[in-house]
């Protein structure tokens, strides 16, 4: 079955840049359009970043354009968030998700993500 499990969450000062990684099994990984989202504790799950199946095409949330990039490695099943200049308002539980690669237009949208990860923590002290 599908699993994805994140790595890489931590504890960082303002300014400072984490990496995450998010490996995949089970699936055909290059076939799939993946995701981040984030979830601060109570607040909505939101979307973060996006990425097509080839890795050619991405979208951001505007909250993070400009610091945060998304990637990803089929050769090693492997989905990448490098966050930069990181703010206290980014600590959230980060998330990636997979979803079939069409309908593009649905961007972040959580309900058209069938398959997600644990989560893993990301905490900005300031």
């Amino acid at each position: 079955q599908v699993q994805l499990v994140e790595s890489g969450g931590g504890s960082v000062q303002s300014g400072g840049s984490l990496r995450l990684s998010c490996a995949a099994s089970g699936y055909t990984y290059s076939s799939y359009y993946m995701a981040w989202f984030r979830q601060a504790p109570g607040k909505e799950r939101e979307g973060v970043a996006l990425i097509n199946s080839g890795g050619s095409n991405t979208y951001y949330a505007d909250s993070v354009k400009g610091r945060f990039t998304i990637s990803r490695d089929n050769a090693k099943n492997t989905l990448y968030l490098q966050m930069n200049s990181l703010k206290p308002e980014d600590t959230a539980m980060y998330y990636c998700a997979a979803r079939t690669a069409n309908a593009w237009w649905l961007l972040l949208r959580p309900e058209s993500f069938p398959y997600w990860g644990q989560g893993t923590q990301v905490t900005v002290s300031s």
